[in-house]
């Protein structure tokens, strides 16, 4: 019997472009696959012991005759590419009317009643990255103590502000008046505090007290009914921010891909049964949106060279699924995140190796085959592939 499942959400570990992907304005991605087309000696071996070579669109990483995992990939089904919407499709929901998007900024009646509500104006108001506006106009917020607000292609309202210029608890109440001002009909799915520090435009770095401040789901997710049920639902990283705290247990914000491993690591080790759900974000935060990349290789070697460890870690009654929540193909143009497949690799004791469940229709058959192993009931969506990957007996 299972008794826990694993949820390690790779943020924007896509492995290729959905047939849907031209509507988005995205044409021949693939995140992992061109990561590794570009890169001398991608070292990945436990990944692809995993299976993830044998995933099709890869053809740059080695395929495993005998892989010590189950694998398969997943395509969309929610009408959008950011991080609420595949996280909410992983946990059972189909977000079929997207999020509203702001891709020349926001109105002048929005702007200027944030700035009256908070005290202090507003500089750049579009679409940027968020470290090149940093570089932009970060020093111009120091001297005047504006806030730097921007957006992206996802349904975002970000305020970026130095610490030393705007405390931490400051721009947590500033970003909490903008997320009351942005709903009904100017929702964004998010906002997201981006503090940073340094000198100048060229020592500015964005801190680990980042804080998202999201919508609540808009239905039940499979974290909700296992909470229902009892089960423990453990959040690492900031998956208890992009479900507004709805159906976890417990939480840990994490300050890193690495501490985030040492987190999940810890809970592991807990005598819990049902789900823990972790994202590490730096994939797509500091490599992808920044197209950097070899960055970006060198992030998922460095996740390949603890996979034995956190596969170590694991209870005879565990399962554990790699995935991700959509792509941010590095080698793109553009900083958006891209529409792609989400790899699924699967492993435990009760996993039957090199068990190959194809190319799914939604993210949302993890949540139904949680619910299948876990005994579940509530989920809508989605289609279980436990017996496909699950020893029998």
């Amino acid at each position: 019997m299972v008794n826990r499942v694993v949820i390690f959400v790779l943020d924007s570990v896509g492995v290729g472009e959905l047939p849907d992907a031209k509507e988005f304005g995205d044409v021949n991605v693939n995140t992992l696959g061109h990561i590794a087309e570009n890169a001398e000696n991608f070292k990945i071996e436990n990944m692809i012991k995993l299976g993830v070579g044998n995933l099709p669109g890869l053809d740059a990483i080695p395929g495993c005759e005998n892989p010590i995992g189950a694998y398969g990939r997943l395509k969309e089904f929610s009408n959008g590419k950011d991080t609420t919407t595949g996280h909410w499709e992983i946990a059972g929901l189909h977000n079929t009317e997207p999020f509203k998007t702001f891709p020349n900024g926001f109105p002048d009646f929005i702007i200027e009643e944030f700035e009256r509500k908070t005290g202090r104006k507003v500089i750049c108001n579009r679409p940027a990255s968020g470290t090149a506006i940093l570089e932009e106009l970060g020093e111009e917020h120091m001297k005047t103590g504006d806030l730097i607000v921007y957006t992206s292609a996802d349904s975002v309202f970000q305020v970026a502000a130095h610490e030393d210029i705007v405390p931490i608890e400051e721009l947590y109440d500033i970003c909490l008046i903008a997320r009351k001002m942005l709903m009904g009909e100017n929702q964004v799915a998010r906002v997201i505090a981006r503090p940073f520090i340094g000198k100048d435009k060229n020592s500015f770095e964005r801190t680990p007290n980042r804080h998202d401040y999201s919508i609540k789901p808009f239905g039940k997710t499979v974290l909700d009914f296992a909470k229902e049920k009892g089960l423990d639902v453990e959040a690492v990283g900031k998956i208890v921010d992009i479900f507004d705290g709805e159906g976890i247990t417990k939480s840990d914000h994490t300050v890193s891909n690495m501490d985030g491993i040492d987190k999940t690591i810890e809970y592991l080790k807990r005598d819990t049964k049902g789900i823990i759900f972790t994202n590490l974000v730096d994939f797509d935060a500091k490599f992808g949106h920044r197209r950097n990349v070899k960055g970006y290789q060198n992030a998922l070697e460095e996740f390949d060279a603890r996979v034995p460890e956190i596969l170590g870690a694991l209870k005879d009654d565990d399962i554990i699924i790699f995935t991700a929540d959509h792509g941010n193909d590095p080698t793109y143009t553009g900083t958006d995140h891209t529409r792609e497949h989400i790899p699924a690799l699967i492993y435990g004791k009760q996993v039957i190796a090199g068990a190959n469940i194809g190319t799914r229709n939604s993210f949302a058959d993890i949540a139904k085959t949680i619910a299948d192993i876990l005994d579940i009931d509530g989920v809508e969506n989605g289609e279980s592939f436990k017996n496909l990957i699950l020893k029998r007996g």
